[in-house]
């Protein structure tokens, strides 16, 4: 069990953590963005895929600095937020409109997501986390705390790959919105795309972890850590 003691700054990393992964779900996913890229041409993506990755650069920082027992609070916090986030979506686009407000089409485009959808969603962000944060707390002590970029870049790789590999299936396999045969493409997409986020983000990370390190005095390893991720003991 981790000492107890407070910290200055847990919690605002964790509300940033929260408000990135419900604002990405919900904001971004009702956009499809394309553009021109050199070789490749062009590329057409889900807009969320910009600032879910930021997501996992939170949850590195949380398991790095403070641990994965309280990093796990976190992603359970995330999950009770996205998941109050999509209920209230559904119940709000269920609502029957007065006759004078003619946006209800476009509401329903906008936050209209199918339980399929949510469902797939918050499985893959729940074990997707989860094992982010595990490997880079144990690539931790195999590393002896040295080289964050291999452990930050390597727990994103693992975590995001679970993530894509369990949503897209399940949000969309047999739907016909996206053709069966397209969905290992989309797949791989969507998982590069995450993964350069995080590289790009790597030395913003150095520094936030550098300066939460000094701030709280606290340089976190997970030796002794219970990592059933149902629990919620610190």
């Amino acid at each position: 069990m981790t000492e107890r003691r407070s910290y200055r700054y847990y919690e605002f990393v964790m509300a940033a953590f929260v408000t990135v992964l419900i604002c990405s779900n919900l904001i971004g996913p009702a956009k499809i963005a394309q553009v021109e890229a050199p070789v490749l041409g062009a590329l057409a993506f889900g807009a969320g895929v910009l600032f879910f990755p930021i997501s996992y650069v939170f949850g590195d920082i949380l398991t790095e600095v403070y641990g994965y027992a309280r990093a796990r609070k976190v992603i359970w916090a995330g999950f009770a937020g996205l998941a109050f986030a999509s209920f209230m979506a559904a119940v709000v686009v269920a609502l029957p409109p007065a006759p004078f407000w003619r946006h209800q089409a476009a509401y329903e485009v906008a936050f209209g997501s199918t339980w399929r959808i949510v469902a797939a969603s918050m499985t893959a962000y729940f074990c997707g986390e989860f094992v982010n944060s595990f490997v880079l707390a144990k690539m931790k002590i195999l590393t002896a705390g040295r080289w964050l970029w291999t452990r930050t870049i390597g727990s994103t790789v693992v975590g995001e790959a679970v993530d894509s590999a369990l949503f897209y299936p399940l949000a969309f396999y047999g739907s016909g919105i996206i053709p069966d045969d397209k969905l290992p493409l989309v797949m791989l997409a969507q998982f590069f795309a995450k993964v350069g986020v995080e590289v790009a983000f790597t030395p913003v990370t150095y520094k936030v972890v550098g300066f939460l390190k000094r701030a709280e005095s606290e340089d976190y390893y997970d030796r002794k850590t219970d990592f059933n991720p149902f629990s919620l003991k610190v």
